[in-house]
C-alpha cells in the first residue's frame, strides 16, 4: 500500500506564496508520476499540475500557469508544489496523487493512489 501525506496548506492573504509538499510512503511503485488536483466547495475535483517520474515533463493547468510551479525529489520521495501570486479562487482543498505509469496524467481516474488532502485558504 502506498500512503501519501500532504503538507504546508493553510491561511494566506492574496498575492502570498505557500509551498505544498506531498511525501510518498509504503509501496511506492519504482517510477511514478504525480500530480496535484484540489476541489473547492461545491466544484468537481480539478487538475493543478503533474510531473513525470524524471521531473522533466510537467503540466499546468492554464489558470495557474506562471504561478504554480510543481516539482520533485525522488530521493525524498517528495513532490512539492510551489504557489505564488495566490488568489481567492485559488482556495480549495489540495490533493496529491500517485500513478502506476511514469507519464503524467492530467485525468484524476488514471491516479491510484491519493493523499488526504490539504485546505488552502486564500482571503484578505
Amino acid at each position: 500500500q502506498v500512503q501519501l501525506v500532504e503538507s504546508g496548506g493553510g491561511l494566506v492573504h492574496p498575492g502570498g506564496s505557500l509551498r505544498l509538499s506531498c511525501a510518498a510512503s509504503g509501496r511506492t511503485k519504482s517510477r511514478y508520476a504525480m500530480g496535484w488536483f484540489r476541489q473547492a466547495p461545491g466544484k468537481e475535483r480539478e487538475f493543478v499540475a503533474a510531473i513525470s517520474w524524471s521531473g522533466a515533463a510537467t503540466g499546468i493547468t492554464a489558470s495557474v500557469k506562471g504561478r504554480f510551479t510543481i516539482s520533485r525529489d525522488n530521493a525524498k520521495n517528495t513532490v512539492y508544489l510551489q504557489m505564488n501570486s495566490l488568489k481567492p479562487e485559488d482556495t480549495a482543498v489540495y490533493y496529491c496523487a500517485q500513478m502506476s505509469s511514469g507519464t503524467y496524467s492530467i485525468n484524476s481516474g488514471d491516479y491510484d493512489y491519493w493523499g488526504q488532502g490539504t485546505q488552502v485558504t486564500v482571503s484578505s
